[in-house]
């Protein structure tokens, strides 16, 4: 399926999106704690809700393409216009590739569309074994420790914790193979054909390529799960700190994506890196009036901004295009 087309087929699936979460609770609870959150140019943050934004409309007019960005050196990337769906430029976009944490992006809308953003939830001690095991980034979350949905999506998504996934999907499952079976069943509903999860967040398990996605049906993903504000508003943070509060300890999360704070206008979403993988990146940033959304999967390890770096080439080519007409 084409990407333009994938991405008006998304106006559909986000409907059915919203009424989950409808169904499943019509205002999350709020977290009774005090949480601090500070970002490099601080601002409200969204209501605690699981409930997406409106689509946004597709009148903006197309964008004139005679050219390609430079430098780009991922092994799979495509960059499009959010609005309109316009694809700009891509190159094995529909070649199916690991994509490390950006698995991550999932889970964390599954756990979106079921709402109670305000429900607490134990973290397990496997959380700990298994982000061990496994040699995951973790959030150090201590076992035992209480936190709520919201924060362990924070914990999920900024510092790219295999722990936070862990404790998420066994709590949402419940259990991690009902969390997984999930996660591939709301991909084909999406209709990321060319998708399949075997983990809540990329590890390489059962090996380095069993979790895999492409660059178009990842921008797929990420356009549903920035509909949503509250998912929006953590991946587009720098850091965000938990005081130790009633239940759990202090937490300090920085954000892994090197665009947020150094990219003008970026917004998110995820990074990733395994060795097989390379470095990947799902990325949106607004300029003027122009939101585009793309990602990048295989940037060599050249160092741990690689992906970022892609992104940015990309992004600034982008951004240089001009309208149509």
């Amino acid at each position: 399926m084409r990407l333009r087309a994938r991405i008006a087929s998304l106006t559909v699936v986000a409907v059915g999106i919203a009424a989950v979460a409808a169904c499943g609770s019509t205002a999350a609870a709020q977290s009774p704690r005090p949480a601090l959150t500070q970002t490099a140019a601080p601002a409200a943050r969204a209501p605690a809700q699981a409930s997406p934004s409106p689509l946004r409309p597709s009148a903006s007019p197309a964008i004139e393409v005679a050219s390609a960005p430079r430098g780009v050196k991922a092994k799979g990337a495509v960059l499009a216009d959010a609005v309109t769906g316009q694809v700009l430029w891509a190159r094995a976009a529909g070649t199916e590739r690991p994509m490390a944490s950006v698995t991550k992006v999932m889970t964390a809308l599954l756990v979106l569309e079921s709402g109670h953003l305000g429900q607490e939830v134990p973290v397990p001690k496997a959380a700990f074994s298994y982000a061990w095991k496994y040699g995951g980034e973790s959030a150090a979350l201590h076992p035992g420790d209480v936190l709520t949905v919201g924060e362990l999506l924070e914990a999920l998504l900024l510092p790219s914790g295999a722990d936070a996934a862990y404790t998420l999907a066994n709590a949402h499952g419940p259990g991690l193979d009902a969390f997984i079976a999930r996660m591939n069943a709301t991909a084909a509903r999406m209709g990321m054909t060319q998708t399949h999860f075997t983990s809540p967040d990329g590890l390489p398990y059962p090996t380095e390529t069993s979790t895999y996605s492409t660059p178009s049906d990842l921008v797929t993903l990420g356009l549903a799960a920035m509909r949503y504000p509250v998912f929006r508003s953590i991946v587009g943070q720098r850091f965000y700190q938990l005081r130790k509060g009633p239940g759990h300890h202090a937490y300090w999360w920085d954000n892994t994506n090197d665009l947020i704070g150094s990219y003008q206008g970026a917004a998110g979403v995820k990074t990733g890196y395994t060795d097989d993988a390379g470095h990947c990146l799902l990325f949106e940033a607004t300029r003027n009036g122009r939101t585009l959304i793309g990602a990048v999967l295989g940037s060599p390890a050249t160092g741990t901004a690689a992906g970022s770096q892609d992104a940015a080439r990309m992004l600034n080519w982008g951004f240089g295009l001009r309208r149509a007409g």
